[in-house]
């Protein structure tokens, strides 16, 4: 029987392992700054971007815009509630006493994560370069209610991208004293040929379509844009267009490592480079963790980058409040007051 110490199948290998008396230092910070960041990501993920479901569902006209900052915003809402999951099995040194189908359910959500996010922010890309483009087929044609079959479709093909780790995620024992959730893609042969053509074959994949593909769509639409707005002499561009780029390129830094180190696992099962698996087993870890963080970070970048946003989510948190704590009599003459005030300004 294999032993977990001595094999550990891609994610189990690389993951963080819990201090013990043989670890090193470098383990044991790898080990609590990646619980630290888990429940940090957990936090401010299902907060912020709870917030902003809320404030978009609620108190904002419902625009392609905002279709799709809500769509990114549920994402990583659904992704964040099973955080405390991976949080407990990394404190539990990789043991899942969960069961198979929560181990397979948590692994497809995390992909599922990233193929959406992809998919969306490409689409955003797309959307933008349409709409400077083409500006009258937009005025025509670009509605919410096209929006809403985008986003189906989004979630149609994250669902379709993200299957096959549903599929193969399972569960294993290489003792009788703990469960641990890996990939078995040829069965309980976790070192066939089989096996390493089916793992290298999907993170391959993986990298093609969520990844290369999406970022030479987003980087030509972006080039298009910048020449257009540059032959047209336009002065500048709207804070919607502001706020997607800076959301992509938060994206690239958070996904990007993860891409990497996780191909870089698959090179050092097969070349068994000593000093690239030191760098791997460093590296992984911590991409990892920067990978999480992009489920938090959305929500900030709203409401510190977009000023009509942030306007947004303050005059909510007020009326909200107004709502819950003033009385009546007084509600209805603020609300009355309100009116005439918003009906001045336009």
């Amino acid at each position: 029987m294999e032993n977990a110490t001595t094999f550990h199948p891609f994610i189990l290998r690389y993951s963080t392992q819990p201090p013990s008396s043989y670890d090193s230092k470098e383990k044991q910070i790898l080990w609590i700054f990646s619980i630290i960041i888990f429940s940090l990501t957990f936090l401010l993920g299902t907060l912020g971007n709870g917030l902003v479901i809320w404030i978009t569902t609620l108190n904002i006209k419902r625009t392609v815009n905002v279709m799709w900052y809500l769509n990114l915003a549920t994402v990583d809402f659904i992704f964040t509630l099973f955080l405390p999951f991976v949080i407990a099995n990394t404190a539990l040194s990789h043991h899942w006493p969960l069961g198979r189908y929560m181990c397979k359910l948590n692994t497809m959500l995390i992909n599922l994560n990233l193929c959406a996010s992809v998919l969306q922010l490409t689409v955003i890309s797309i959307d933008r370069c349409i709409s400077i483009v083409y500006p009258v087929w937009c005025r025509n044609h670009r509605t919410p209610r096209l929006a809403s079959f985008v986003v189906l479709a989004i979630w149609i093909l994250a669902l379709v991208f993200s299957s096959p780790f549903f599929i193969f995620r399972d569960t294993h024992s290489f003792n009788s004293q703990k469960m641990y959730c890996i990939y078995k893609f040829d069965g309980d042969n976790l070192r066939s040929e089989v096996a390493s053509s089916r793992e290298m074959g999907l993170l391959v994949t993986r990298f093609i379509i969520t990844f290369f593909i999406p970022f030479i769509i987003i980087v030509s639409c972006y080039i298009i844009i910048t020449f257009r707005i540059q032959r047209d002499h336009m002065a500048k561009t709207s804070k919607p267009f502001k706020i997607i780029a800076v959301v992509i390129v938060s994206f690239l830094v958070c996904w990007f490592p993860y891409q990497v180190f996780a191909l870089l696992a698959m090179s050092v099962k097969r070349t068994k480079d000593k000093s690239l698996n030191h760098v791997v087993a460093v590296g992984y870890p911590l991409a990892r963790s920067l990978m999480y963080i992009n489920s938090c970070i959305n929500p900030i970048l709203y409401v510190f980058v977009g000023q009509n946003f942030k306007e947004k989510f303050w005059r909510s948190i007020h009326s909200a409040f107004e709502n819950d704590f003033v009385e009546e009599p007084t509600k209805l003459c603020c609300g009355a007051e309100n009116v005439i005030v918003a009906s001045s300004n336009f």
